[in-house]
């Protein structure tokens, strides 16, 4: 393991210890270590071009903002192939939350997002993404996405002889 000595201004070191309070990290170093891993793997993700992955889009809108709602329903639309499903929240008589779980290419799934966060309308928003390779089989030919269980599953019986 090597040593890395790094200098902080204070308002960032009240920030992480506040962070490492409500974790419950025992010391800065765990704490910086897991907040490095993150980043990493983000911008990984996020330049990753050709490789797939998985993303949430998390944005907030005016819901009244001239033609936003058919502009979002006809780009998902164009985009069906990446948007896996939304939930959508009203937040206020002004303010929607969506949240769209996109899957595909890392470089489509950015300029997707980008594309969408960019909106005239869309007030806040951003995009975690994490590799596509975080899938596993379960056997019998099983493949899910940890915690989405929504999938199709190719299942292979085979016919059992009686007697």
């Amino acid at each position: 393991m090597q040593r890395v000595t790094i200098t902080i201004d204070d308002e960032l070191a009240e920030e992480l210890d506040h962070f490492m309070a409500g974790r419950g990290y025992a010391n800065r170093s765990e704490a910086i270590r897991d907040l490095a891993r993150s980043g990493l793997q983000q911008a990984a993700t996020e330049v990753a071009g050709s490789r797939p992955c998985v993303a949430a889009l998390i944005y907030i809108y005016d819901h009244e903002a001239r033609e936003l709602p058919k502009r979002l329903t006809r780009d998902f639309h164009a985009r069906h192939d990446l948007a896996q499903t939304t939930l959508h929240v009203h937040l206020d008589h002004e303010n929607c939350l969506e949240v769209t779980v996109l899957k595909g290419r890392g470089a489509e799934v950015q300029k997707f997002a980008d594309h969408i966060i960019a909106e005239r309308g869309v007030r806040h928003g951003h995009v975690v993404y994490l590799p596509a390779d975080g899938a596993h089989t379960h056997g019998r030919g099983e493949t899910h996405t940890h915690g989405d269980h929504t999938g199709s599953h190719a299942h292979s019986h085979k016919a059992r002889k009686s007697g």
